[in-house]
């Protein structure tokens, strides 16, 4: 007979490994003011968000890039990329996590800190 095995609840949720590297890989860009929410008690949709600014569009550009490289390298592809470098919000889907990336007066406009501001943040031990 197999052996039941209680799930360990204290592990780190599978979502958080790639939510940490998406904003290492921007802070590596130095994509500014990176935070991280853990959003699975506020939204069914996914597990977090990862938020950061970028001060100009190849700044945008570089950190865009960044993540979906880094991303690359272990295996982990977005479902889909929504916006343009020359707008003011690029979103890229990775199924349990939206990493979205503004330019810096979208993102004051739109608020998503303070929208999601209930939500746990997650730390990121980033050297900024």
């Amino acid at each position: 007979m197999e052996k039941l095995v209680k799930k360990n609840t204290e592990q780190e949720p599978e979502f958080m490994a790639n939510t940490l590297r998406i904003a290492s890989l921007a802070a590596d860009r130095k994509a500014v003011d990176v935070k991280a929410f853990d959003v699975r008690e506020l939204t069914a949709l996914v597990d977090s968000f990862v938020l950061c600014s970028a001060s100009s569009e190849p700044h945008f550009k570089a950190i865009y890039n960044a993540i979906l490289e880094g991303m690359k390298e272990v295996g982990v592809q977005p479902l889909r990329c929504e916006g343009e470098f020359s707008g003011r919000w690029l979103l890229l889907d990775y199924g349990t996590i939206f990493v979205h990336i503004f330019r810096e007066e979208a993102r004051e406009f739109y608020d998503l800190d303070g929208l999601w501001g209930d939500a746990p943040p997650v730390d990121l031990d980033l050297d900024l």
